[in-house]
């Protein structure tokens, strides 16, 4: 599947990409001076056998030529967010051992050596809270583009990508002309019917006579394999289709892969017909098998997730708010309800008999 993400964190202690960078192009550059240094030697000799001298030469160079294949190496794994940050510590850490081994053969003092202590400290706290800053940081950057740039989130997107990889897969193997496609975005209007053996597509919804007329062939073959369903039935017996299920799924998977759609229904006949086609059966039910349209994939139908844009995830959280708002006759919880201001309630007189300690029935209250 494609995929556009953030170069996935390196684990504790392995050192950041910025220092694997620069550790493997130091390696590089140790090795390359130590095989001019052992070329060099060659030519400066001037005694009979200099064949020790080539051999270090040699050596030296192929160590060199090593250590600077993994530093470019480094570089383009740098390049791919994919990879992860263990890879380019690995390509520095060979860089580094192919730069000691060339300062050895060449005879010159390892200083490369040092180099591996780099690689190997462990980040103090502040450097690891550093790092995990800058991760999350360019994470936010990264989702804030790609929300930009399609306008849906990161589940919505994995959901794109899969169903675009669903569709190249699936979408051949249904055996469509452009037509078909054509008759199933027809029935997602909710416009398509079918009367007196013929399929138009209604002026509008409730009008169920007249409207341009749709292909017969290819409405009933999208019937026959579930693809079209009857959802409603008129008066005079016009029959309203629209997608089935799996309709809808084959309908979207179509849209995204119409490059595995025939240009005409004999090319479409002849790709079933090389699918059907089997030795032990009988010429005409092969030929029958091919006028028939296969079902979709079951696992293409649920594996198939509708993605989300962010403007139909707004769109339907408002749409809940307001809904829950009417709901609640306006009630809103963040706002409490006004109440009249409390005013001093008059003292009621004491009867005469309690002032003289006298008891006295009560009369009860009539509300």
């Amino acid at each position: 599947m494609p995929a556009c993400a953030v170069r996935p964190a390196a684990p504790f202690g392995d050192p950041s990409p910025q220092t694997c960078l620069q550790v493997a192009g130091e390696a590089a550059l140790f090795a390359i001076i130590a095989a001019d240094d052992a070329m060099a030697a060659v030519c400066r000799s001037r005694s009979g056998s200099t064949a020790h001298l080539e051999a270090a030469m040699h050596e030296a160079h192929r160590e060199a030529t090593e250590a600077a294949r993994h530093a470019d190496r480094a570089e383009q794994y740098a390049d791919d967010p994919e990879m992860p940050a263990s890879a380019l510590a690995y390509c520095a850490r060979k860089a580094v051992d192919h730069a000691v081994r060339a300062q050895a053969a060449a005879g010159a003092e390892t200083t490369a050596v040092g180099l591996r202590t780099e690689l190997d400290r462990v980040l103090t706290p502040a450097e690891q809270a550093e790092r995990e800053s800058t991760r999350r940081r360019e994470e936010a950057e990264h989702e804030a583009e790609q929300r930009a740039a399609t306008g849906m989130d990161h589940d919505n997107r994995q959901h794109a990508a899969s169903n675009r990889y669903l569709a190249e897969r699936h979408v051949a193997e249904l055996g469509w002309t452009t037509g078909h496609l054509r008759v199933m975005e027809a029935a997602a209007t909710g416009r398509l019917y079918w009367h007196d053996r013929r399929a138009r597509l209604a002026p509008q919804h409730g009008q169920w006579t007249g409207g341009r007329r749709i292909s017969q062939e290819r409405t009933r073959a999208l019937y026959a394999a579930r693809f079209l369903i009857t959802t409603a039935r008129t008066a005079d017996g016009a029959r309203v289709l629209a997608p089935s299920p799996m309709g809808r799924v084959a309908l979207e998977l179509a849209r995204l892969h119409q490059t595995a759609l025939h240009d005409t229904d004999q090319a479409a006949y002849e790709a079933r017909f090389a699918r059907v086609r089997r030795r032990h059966k009988r010429r005409d039910d092969q030929k029958a098998a091919a006028r028939r349209l296969p079902e979709l994939d079951a696992s293409a139908s649920k594996l198939y997730r509708h993605p989300v844009t962010l403007a139909e995830q707004q769109a339907l959280a408002d749409r809940e708010a307001t809904e829950r708002w009417e709901g609640e006759d306006g009630y809103c919880p963040a706002v409490r309800t006004p109440r009249p201001t409390a005013t001093p309630t008059p003292a009621r007189p004491v009867p005469p008999a309690a002032r003289t300690g006298q008891q006295q029935a009560v009369q009860p209250a009539l509300w």
